[in-house]
């Protein structure tokens, strides 16, 4: 096993493709938790979100990490509240000061890496995260040094777009799985377009995401919970994340050890065992037709990476130079496509891929 990482664009931070939640993490004893995250970080886990369901989990990661405190990145949230131990949310600024000096007390810690513009799911929020001076609080901190980025964590489209509008953001934490994309669950917000148009800004513009609630609490895990009715492993769905544009790392929540070693399977596992492309057959019909980089194609006769070219390609079209950069660079690109049909038959999402390699060869000028 050898753990990936990306390069988050803005900050030049390089993360773990797979980071650790919290949201279970203060169900487990002091020993348990801690054996946990010393054992992620050991095994190159570096990027942890500390949106915790109960502000047990500080002390916990204290004990955990402090000594490599200069190798892990927090993500650290102004409006989760722990005035109560048990997480709440708020909007005052003055409960948000005390949370952040209480968090940074309780982990032994004098700087966040990245500090979100916590959860911000309705436009009403936003506004009065920033009259309220909350913003203010959070920006005042990264100009004198205690923060380093800002992030933001949102579940809702067009509120995350409007937040992106600032300018302000190097990191956004978003709930992406099959069952969210596919209009199933609490948070399923937005259509499949919307939601796809905000990973692609993201990573036009560099601003790495972060995924929460990859398995949807549990739900993409059980055949009986799951709303498709059909039982997807972790590692689909790590994947699945993963190939979203714009994603750097997803952050499941774990209770122990074990869990962490299920997680880390990912890196060892076939093509076979992370394929996703089940979620074809339960996909609404305006997912239909549209590539989603899976990969199911593969293999190509020729070998062209199809999924890349029509990420690069999307991207491209959105003003991404870079993408444009990477096109222009693969050793094969569409105009190598001889049309056999073969991707055609294979694709999932009923996507008519000889046809759209000849569309990008045309786009890029052959």
């Amino acid at each position: 096993m050898k753990m990936q990482y990306r390069m988050n664009q803005r900050t030049k931070d390089q993360i773990s493709v797979i980071g650790l939640g919290t949201a279970y993490l203060p169900e487990a004893g002091m020993k348990e938790a801690v054996d946990a995250l010393q054992y992620a970080a050991e095994n190159g886990i570096n990027y942890f979100d500390l949106a915790a369901a109960d502000g047990k989990a500080f002390d916990q990661f204290r004990e955990a990490l402090s000594d490599v405190r200069n190798q892990v990145l927090y993500q650290i949230h102004f409006g989760a509240d722990y005035s109560k131990v048990t997480y709440g949310w708020t909007l005052d600024l003055e409960k948000v000061k005390r949370s952040i000096s209480w968090q940074l007390e309780h982990l032994k810690t004098d700087y966040i890496d990245y500090g979100f513009i916590h959860c911000q799911d309705e436009l009403s929020d936003w506004e009065t995260y920033q009259r309220n001076g909350v913003l203010d609080y959070l920006l005042g901190l990264k100009q004198s040094g205690v923060v380093h980025h800002i992030g933001m964590s949102s579940h809702t489209p067009s509120v995350a777009q409007k937040i992106l509008d600032t300018g302000l953001v190097d990191m956004m934490m978003f709930s992406i799985n099959p069952g969210y994309d596919f209009h199933h669950g609490d948070y399923a917000r937005g259509g499949v377009d919307e939601r796809t148009e905000l990973f692609r800004r993201a990573q036009r513009d560099g601003v790495g995401i972060t995924v929460m609630k990859p398995f949807s609490g549990g739900q993409m895990l059980d055949a009986g919970r799951s709303p498709f009715g059909v039982a997807m492993t972790r590692n689909q769905c790590i994947r699945y994340c993963l190939d979203k544009p714009g994603v750097l790392t997803v952050l499941p929540g774990v209770r122990s050890k074990e869990d962490v070693k299920a997680l880390l399977t990912y890196f060892d596992a076939s093509e076979e065992e992370t394929d996703y492309s089940v979620v074809g057959t339960f996909a609404p019909p305006e997912a239909s037709g549209k590539c989603v980089y899976c990969n199911h194609c593969k293999p190509c006769p020729v070998g062209l990476d199809i999924g890349l070219i029509n990420k690069y390609y999307d991207l491209a079209r959105l003003g991404d130079d870079l993408a444009a950069e990477h096109y222009r660079s693969l050793e094969l690109t569409a105009s190598d496509c001889v049309s056999c049909g073969h991707c055609d038959s294979r694709c999932p999402f009923s996507v008519h891929q000889s046809a759209r390699m000849q569309e990008i060869a045309e786009y890029f000028g052959k």
